[in-house]
């Protein structure tokens, strides 16, 4: 301030003492000027006396907000949608001064620098909401999770927000009850120039589903428990980002590739936990990868992409195994790998540690991948001139009905024990022979993974092994059950009697084998383990047929009076009815034609046992076989509904008539990759919604089961996956599968008419009108057509 005030007085002195001013070195200072410097000098003297040396940086007196207009409409969003937002309420901004030294040194002038922060309310739309899923500040993505903010979704007893609170007083701070809102607390705004920037954001809502709609309920509202995927990825499960290093200073993420810095898991389970909020089981499948269908030459290893491959701050390592040791997948260190890594035993711990942390309870299930590319060369078990390119795991077979089976199977097992292995710090490592790479040792692992993260609320002894599950040996007596049985009381002895223990069989596993050798046999090979002391559910993988339904109205089903594949009343009678329940093709040619062979029995009025799709039934009653066709007088091991069950998997894929063959997906490397008989190929999510809500309506209803995981959640979070496919190589496959990642949020268009109609005044019906919308909103005044 003196400095001001002397420099003027300067100035006005030295023009009367020096009007003509000095004149050196070719210059000319006038006397003003040299008197205001003078002046300058003395007073920034003075200044430094009497205040501190300090020079302030620039200011701002107000700041720009966006626009809030009085009586502007709430939107209403339908789907997904980018919304702007108005803003409801603001506080007073905030100038935060500091001070420090210009150039570092004790001696140097004091600089005041200032930075600005605002808190407000910005309305998104009428609530209630699922999440908001991305932000944009001018223009540009910006990680939600980097902005200080409090989301409110719409409910209609949503609280006070505090901050408006305290500010407005509790007599005049509203709730905005019924309306989605978000509040940003002291947002800095130095990286916006300064100023309020234009924000908009990605919301995600569920239409209202009216009963007669289509589907009676959203996903949202359906989905109890998920499978989470992708079971291969070297650091796809981890909560710490992984980078691979090239050179000091040159990395890339292994496991972080949305705009915030959060890792790929953590974003996705957020996504999970705001579009299936019901979600309270999830099955966190891990890939090992088997190299033959032939059972005695089947080993099962943990795998890499590349063996060259840095990364920080830890490295891959799997049950003792480094990169150098594992398993190198096909493909790999010569192109794209034909399949992700195994992922990281840390980065398995890490995933399930945050599963429980949200209050998830967790299922580990052990996932057997079989990387055995085109042109292997590998004789065929089925009789092909070689084996089939990346068959089902489910394929694994071996000589049936002689001494050399037993011998295959145990092969196929290993030797691997309990006590094989130990917990050293936060790893678990391998102690049995280097050589044994059995079924076994893959199973063990993953018990004793979760062991070392205190365990997990269920434990799978792998999936699907139709094909070893079935093989007799010369005495009749199934090998590979007996593996099975013996597995749940290594893992009762690691996890300890909290832990429910199954195997999740094949829907057309679980139940009655009869054999096509003309023995007349009817088998249960399975009850020995369904009815062991320690194990406490049957676990099913649940992908029956759930119609035959084919273009055109000229078909069976459709002459039957049903309107289409996706009608409910259609799909609940096949839940339990219809094909492999009522009846079945007993050829390829009968399919085509038609021709419908009943399923009865004839010999004891026992139907269940035929009835591939009669869980019910099969649940509810005593086994008895029938060797040679001879029923026995005393029943196997399990007891009529002596246990609970759980569909361990249960999905269908986003095609027209999908569920004509559940099973089926695409995949164009593998040979399994098929659309289900009948379908046209078309992408169609409403198929796969409207199935989805049927069947777990149906199964949720049934007192025998209790818990159904639908197929599958993506720990790599939508859209990331599946348009990255210079990351992923999948990502084409996820508009024909059974993802639910970028689908729970959609809105049934019937659903998005009756809401709108009603806004008007107007009660219409919607009931036959299909499709999903993606996004729509309404922003203001508009007429109902």
């Amino acid at each position: 301030m003196t400095q001001i005030a002397l420099s003027a007085v300067g100035q006005a002195a030295g023009s009367a003492l020096l009007p003509s001013g000095l004149g050196a070195l070719g210059f000319q200072i006038s006397g003003a000027a040299l008197g205001q410097a003078v002046g300058g000098f003395l007073g920034s003297r003075l200044d430094g006396l009497l205040f501190g040396n300090t020079t302030e940086g620039p200011r701002i007196e107000s700041i720009r907000v966006m626009e809030s207009r009085e009586g502007a409409g709430i939107a209403n969003i339908y789907g997904r949608s980018r919304v702007g937002g108005q803003v409801i309420w603001a506080a007073q901004f905030r100038e935060t001064r500091t001070t420090q030294r210009a150039g570092g040194g004790k001696g140097g002038p004091r600089v005041a620098n200032f930075t600005y922060s605002a808190s407000f309310a910005v309305a998104l739309c009428e609530g209630e909401i699922n999440r908001v899923a991305r932000v944009w500040a001018n223009g540009e993505v910006v990680p939600l999770n980097d902005l200080p903010y409090r989301l409110y979704k719409g409910a209609e007893d949503q609280t006070v927000d505090p901050l408006i609170e305290a500010i407005e007083g509790a007599d005049c701070a509203p709730a905005y009850r019924g309306m989605a809102y978000i509040v940003f607390e002291d947002l800095p705004l130095e990286r916006f120039g300064n100023r309020l920037p234009q924000l908009s954001f990605e919301v995600l809502r569920d239409a209202p589903d009216p009963a007669n709609l289509s589907t009676s309920a959203p996903l949202s509202k359906r989905v109890t428990g998920v499978n989470l995927i992708p079971a291969s990825g070297e650091f796809v499960y981890g909560t710490e980002p992984v980078r691979q290093h090239y050179f000091p200073n040159i990395e890339t993420p292994e496991n972080t590739h949305t705009s915030t810095e959060r890792t790929d898991m953590l974003v996705s389970l957020d996504q999970l936990e705001d579009d299936l909020p019901l979600v309270h089981t999830v099955a966190m499948t891990v890939g090992w990868f088997g190299n033959d269908l032939r059972a005695r030459h089947c080993q099962i290893r943990p795998g890499v992409e590349t063996r060259e491959k840095e990364t920080r701050p830890y490295s891959w390592q799997v049950n003792s195994l480094g990169r150098d040791d594992a398993m190198l997948i096909s493909g790999g260190d010569v192109g794209a790998p034909n399949y992700g890594g195994t992922p990281a035993d840390r980065a398995v711990m890490e995933g399930i540690k945050e599963l429980k942390a949200r209050g998830l309870k967790v299922t580990m299930s052990p996932f057997l991948f079989m990387d055995i590319p085109e042109a292997n060369g590998l004789p065929d078990p089925y009789g092909g001139d070689e084996q089939a390119a990346f068959p089902w795991r489910g394929r694994i077979t071996d000589i049936d009905g002689q001494v050399e089976t037993r011998v295959a199977i145990e092969q196929f097992l290993g030797n691997a024990g309990a006590d094989d292995f130990e917990i050293d710090g936060e790893m678990v490592q391998w102690r049995g022979a280097e050589s044994d790479f059995g079924f076994r040792r893959f199973i063990l692992h993953h018990a004793w993974l979760a062991k070392a993260v205190g365990g997990v609320e269920a434990f799978l002894i792998g999936s699907e092994m139709r094909g070893v599950s079935r093989m007799r040996d010369n005495l009749g007596q199934f090998p590979f059950v007996e593996g099975l049985v013996s597995l749940a009381a290594d893992i009762r002895s690691i996890l300890g009697p909290a832990c429910k223990i199954s195997y999740a069989a094949d829907w057309s596993e679980y139940g009655a084998y009869i054999p096509s050798d003309g023995s007349g046999d009817v088998l249960f090979p399975l009850d020995a383990f369904w009815g062991d002391q320690n194990v406490d559910f049957v676990g099913i993988d649940w992908y029956p047929p759930v119609g035959d339904w084919r273009p055109g109205q000229a078909h069976l089903d459709a002459l039957a009076g049903f309107d289409a594949a996706d009608d409910p009343a259609y799909l609940f009678s096949q839940m339990a009815g219809g094909e492999a329940y009522d009846w079945f093709y007993a050829s390829d040619e009968d399919r085509q034609e038609q021709i419908r062979t009943p399923i009865v029995d004839t010999a004891h009025d026992e139907h269940w046992i035929f009835r591939q799709k009669d869980l019910l039934g099969w649940w509810g009653a005593n086994h008895h076989e029938r060797p040679g066709g001879v029923r026995n007088e005393v029943s196997t091991g399990w007891v009529a509904g002596g246990k609970p069950i759980r569909l361990s998997e249960i999905g269908f894929p986003a095609l027209d008539s999908g569920g004509n063959s559940p099973n089926l997906f695409f995949d164009p490397k593998s040979s399994e990759s098929a659309f289900p008989p009948f379908s046209t190929g078309q992408r169609d999510d409403l198929y796969q919604r409207a199935a989805l809500d049927v069947a777990l309506s149906y199964w949720q209803g049934q007192m025998a089961v209790e818990q159904a995981l639908v197929w599958a959640w993506d720990a790599r979070p939508w859209p990331v996956f599946p348009i990255r496919n210079d990351i992923w190589t999948d990502g084409q496959n996820w508009a024909f599968g059974h993802w639910l990642n970028g689908r729970a949020g959609l809105s049934v268009l019937g659903g998005v008419l009756t809401d709108i109609a009603s806004r008007g005044g107007i009660t219409v019906d919607a009931s036959a009108v299909t499709g999903l919308v993606d996004g729509f909103t309404l922003t203001g005044v508009s007429s109902v057509r």
